[in-house]
């Protein structure tokens, strides 16, 4: 028996559900009457959006002032949705540890209030355009740039979860709405993220050397 839960992706019935907003079906949920609101949930709310929605909705807290520790709470479903997107699986499943969770109402409600303004303002920018930045081969590039960041994401670095969160939100954004756009935001995004680490973990081994040297020669090393 698998431990694996895959809710039935909803097919939208006409082209009106696709003009529905990640911020309209947020509010949906938040304002449902469930006491409490499932990963189930949302994958079955989103349907075949389900990619770009929950990798959003993962990403987009941590490129927010959050409580410490929020990163590795949010980021290990955004490694399992990213490596699905990297290998071009059709539907999205996860683990049923993770599809299991839940919030009680009022904390998604909180959470959404915190991200719903940026999307609906980020939504009046998006549209399908430059289509070759999102064709099959550019899809599974877009799933390993998110793949790697999440990762990166998840590691306890000061500082560092930040920008890669910001990169998969835009790569999100543009797999959602089919914008090529945003997803050349994201690839831009992504080696800021990556310079921006770099210069991080440099200042972290320089800082580490300057406390480290004066200890080690204290202790008769160096």
């Amino acid at each position: 028996m698998t431990d694996f839960a895959t809710p039935p992706a909803a097919v939208p019935d006409d082209a009106a559900e696709h003009k529905r907003g990640f911020s309209q079906v947020l509010r949906e949920l938040a304002t449902s009457d469930r006491p409490r609101i499932s990963i189930a949930a949302i994958l079955d709310a989103f349907g075949d959006r389900a990619f770009g929605a929950l990798l959003l909705l993962f990403a987009l807290p941590n490129a927010l002032p959050m409580p410490p520790g929020t990163s590795a709470v949010l980021g290990a479903p955004l490694v399992f949705i990213a490596l699905q997107l990297m290998i071009g699986s059709k539907r999205l499943w996860l683990p049923r540890f993770i599809t299991e969770r839940s919030l009680k109402r009022e904390d998604f409600q909180a959470l959404a209030s915190k991200i719903e303004p940026w999307v609906q303002r980020l939504e009046r920018l998006l549209k399908p355009r430059a289509e070759v930045m999102t064709t099959f081969v550019a899809d599974r590039l877009t799933g390993l740039a998110c793949f790697v960041l999440s990762i990166i994401l998840i590691l306890p670095i000061p500082f560092g979860n930040m920008p890669p969160a910001i990169a998969i939100s835009a790569f999100a954004l543009g797999v959602i709405e089919r914008d090529g756009v945003a997803i050349a935001v994201g690839w831009l995004a992504t080696v800021a993220s990556f310079a921006i680490l770099g210069a991080l973990s440099t200042v972290v081994v320089k800082g580490f050397e300057l406390f480290a040297g004066p200890v080690m020669r204290l202790f008769g090393g160096g």
